[in-house]
């Protein structure tokens, strides 16, 4: 029988390599999403995988969301934390909804996904837990006290829960992308967009695909002896 794996943020940029990427491995795959219906009901007519609509960012909702999948497809063994949002703005400017809004969802969204599988998991020796993080993260981001916070945030809790995890047969490992060809980077004026590959020594922005085989790996059986792990897939731009 196959593995089970769900994706938050899963039907769009990131997120939805990742769940083809699963899928493709041999997973039963469910894809999380927040509020684009159409995007999201685009992405399961094209792909197949099952979509499934609640916010990260509500404990009650993940709890409430991940039994619903588990009735469908299984038990949760393999759990990618991509769901995330940006509020932008300079720290002086920055409202507390901005703050609280990023929080909820990039850092305590991790939570509020974890928690509900982590006992399952423990019971049944295995698990694979993978949380997509930043690049900003790691170096931090003018303009992004919030996001940086956070995304520092997973880091931190993976590193934690990698610990208690390691026993009990269940891997806790983070990816940092850099600036990844989303639709949401191509968007942004093309001066932007070059501005922003001069500083990547490959001279070009990451692929979601590329994300996607990371997360790939990690879920494997390959990689049973990584935990606690923070891969940087950001072209060099900054080594961690």
């Amino acid at each position: 029988m196959s593995r089970t794996a769900l994706v938050t943020g899963g039907t769009r940029g990131i997120g939805a390599a990742i769940s083809i990427g699963l899928k493709n491995a041999g997973y039963k795959v469910a894809a999380n999403y927040a509020g684009n219906d159409e995007a999201a009901q685009k992405f399961k007519a094209e792909t197949g995988i099952p979509v499934y609509k609640w916010s990260v960012a509500d404990y009650d909702a993940c709890a409430e969301g991940i039994k619903k999948v588990e009735a469908d497809l299984g038990p949760v063994d393999i759990l990618v934390n991509n769901a995330g949002i940006t509020r932008d703005g300079m720290f002086h400017k920055m409202t507390r909804e901005q703050w609280n809004e990023v929080i909820g969802t990039n850092l305590n969204g991790v939570f509020n996904m974890t928690h509900p599988v982590w006992s399952g998991m423990r019971e049944r020796k295995f698990g694979r837990v993978i949380t997509i993080s930043s690049i900003n993260g790691q170096k931090g981001q003018m303009g992004q006290a919030n996001y940086s916070a956070a995304k520092a945030g997973d880091i931190g809790f993976s590193k934690a829960l990698a610990q208690e995890g390691a026993r009990a047969g269940i891997t806790v490992n983070v990816i940092c992308p850099g600036y990844i060809a989303t639709d949401m980077v191509m968007a942004v004026p093309e001066k932007v967009r070059e501005s922003i590959i001069a500083q990547i020594p490959v001279g070009r922005l990451g692929e979601a695909d590329e994300i996607a085989r990371c997360v790939a790996f990690l879920a494997s059986d390959d990689a049973g002896f990584i935990t606690g792990s923070t891969i940087s897939a950001n072209g060099g731009q900054y080594l961690a």
